[in-house]
């Protein structure tokens, strides 16, 4: 049981992001590919439980960690899924998409 999930471990950013990524993977697995697009909502209501279940165990702190459990929930989000990484029209070119002429441009807009 030492290297399975333990409530201390959920508590934490690496713990929260991992069973985010983890539930968001296996359920869009059992709903299949019409389930992708879901995915990401999926993995916000998970970050968003976590955060606040983790809050709700939190006796030293007042009202406010409420509001700052919301904002840890964006953290494990973007933790889970890489939100921080670099856009997808940004990314470092594959051999396979450079052979076929699609290079990506430098600077491209991100909205």
């Amino acid at each position: 049981m030492n290297d399975l999930f333990t409530w201390g471990a959920l508590g934490s950013l690496a713990g929260a992001s991992a069973a985010t990524l983890l539930a968001t993977n296996v359920i869009g697995g059992l709903i299949g590919p019409s389930g992708d697009k879901a995915r990401k909502w999926i993995a916000i209501g998970i970050a968003l439980l976590l955060s606040y279940v983790t809050a709700a165990f939190a006796d030293e702190a007042g009202g406010e960690k409420w509001v700052i459990a919301f904002f840890n929930a964006l953290v494990i989000f973007s933790a889970a899924l890489g939100v921080n990484q670099f856009p997808p029209g940004n990314r470092q070119a594959t051999p396979t998409q450079v052979a076929g002429g699609r290079e990506p441009r430098v600077f491209r807009s991100w909205v």
